[in-house]
């Protein structure tokens, strides 16, 4: 189940802060940033069957990021931090872990302490 997952964030740090609470083994794609349509179709091409799950920040940037999402890949599932930390880079281990694993992704149980 987990090789057709993929899990979209924004930067380097988000993708090392979620492999890091991650157990399984899960595709992270990095936008690097605001991305358009063009470029998140190239980016994406090799994932078309996987199910996808946006975890971008709780900013201005990350907003447009899921409104193009939701445009242009209607089917991926989007995650969210809390707007009190903002960024997903910034939210404490405990709360990332209780976000994966609310959309059944398996956990490091230490990160769920």
């Amino acid at each position: 189940m987990s090789d057709d997952r993929v899990i979209i964030v924004e930067g380097g740090s988000d993708k090392k802060r979620l492999a890091r609470i991650l157990v399984e083994p899960v595709e992270i794609i990095c936008t690097n940033g605001t991305v358009s349509p063009y470029r998140l179709e190239e980016l994406l091409a090799p994932y078309e069957e996987h199910e996808l799950f946006v975890f971008v920040d709780a900013d201005e940037d990350g907003e447009k990021t899921r409104i193009l999402f939701r445009r242009e890949f209607p089917a991926a599932i989007h995650l969210y931090t809390e707007k009190v930390y903002r960024e997903v880079e910034t939210t404490p281990y405990k709360v990332l872990a209780t976000i994966l694993q609310g959309a059944d992704f398996k956990i490091r149980p230490e990160f769920l302490i």
